[in-house]
């Protein structure tokens, strides 16, 4: 038995090293997504880029972001966190 225990050690080290990891990144790409599909005109939001506005219009793959009165930007769907 004692001659298995590293190979247990490694095993246990790759599980919280690798699959751990991978399921918060799943978690929190899930999490984004249903933030993106629940966006609507008038929502203030933050981009990745740390700009804030407020959601203007939505496009296919793009939002328009009013980041001050009269100024709307138009930034890819994915860049709104």
């Amino acid at each position: 038995m004692e001659q298995f225990f590293p190979l247990i050690l490694l095993v246990l080290a790759f599980a919280l090293l690798i699959v751990l990891p991978a399921r918060q990144r799943k978690k929190m790409q899930a999490k984004a997504e249903a933030l993106q599909a629940s966006l609507t005109v008038g929502t203030p939001v933050m981009l990745t880029s740390g700009i804030h506005g407020t959601v203007a219009s939505l496009g296919e793959g793009t939002v328009g972001l009013e980041v001050a009165p009269g100024v709307v930007i138009t930034v890819a769907r994915p860049a709104v966190m």
